[in-house]
């Protein structure tokens, strides 16, 4: 009786070494799923690689702002994403069944990660094809980028959106159209 008990203590205790890559970068994309699903949202930010997100978003122009600004644009894009993004997705998420991961592509503190989500609405079945771009932030992964059907959210964001505003006005426009989008969508609480 003694070796079961130091059997399954030996092998709870190495359960975490066990975990594999998919293992460990699924882990907080379930975290996210799960979070937006519940209307957990301020849960499922805090996955976010903001300053990679910000460098991606505003590409050369991101080690031109000053610490203020780049720490303001993460607060306020993760802010209006959360707002904006996520009451369309928890509306797709109702009738979720589940979400299969592929093994990822890890490079360095880099990866990619493909799911396949199945929707069982009464009407309509659907599977969606998701990659999720993670990096390596402080020893977790965190979500870089989403691309649904082959479309980058971020690419998307930052062409139609990022790029026109910064050529406009430079941070100051950026910062003060996000601002006042942030405001616009006061009524829109992120719990």
């Amino acid at each position: 009786m003694n070796r079961t008990l130091l059997v399954v203590a030996t092998l709870a205790l190495a359960a975490p070494a066990l975990a594999g890559p998919k293992d460990d970068i699924s882990k907080p994309l379930k975290v996210i799923v799960n979070s937006v699903r519940y209307g957990k949202d301020l849960a499922a930010l805090k996955l976010f690689a903001g300053e990679e997100q910000g460098k991606f978003l505003v590409g050369d122009e991101w080690a031109k702002g000053t610490d203020a600004q780049r720490k303001e644009f993460i607060d306020l894009f993760h802010q209006l994403f959360g707002k904006i993004a996520f009451p369309k997705i928890r509306k797709n998420f109702e009738n979720l069944d589940t979400v299969i991961y592929d093994e990822p592509t890890v490079t360095g503190d880099k990866a990619s990660i493909a799911s396949t989500i199945l929707i069982n609405h009464p009407m309509k079945k659907q599977e969606l094809k998701v990659k999720y771009d993670v990096a390596k932030v402080g020893g977790q992964w965190r979500v870089i980028d989403v691309s649904v059907l082959g479309d980058s959210m971020l690419t998307g964001i930052r062409d139609d959106q990022i790029k026109p505003i910064y050529k406009e006005g430079g941070w100051d426009n950026l910062l003060k159209l996000m601002r006042d989008k942030n405001a616009e969508l006061k009524d829109v609480v992120l719990k």
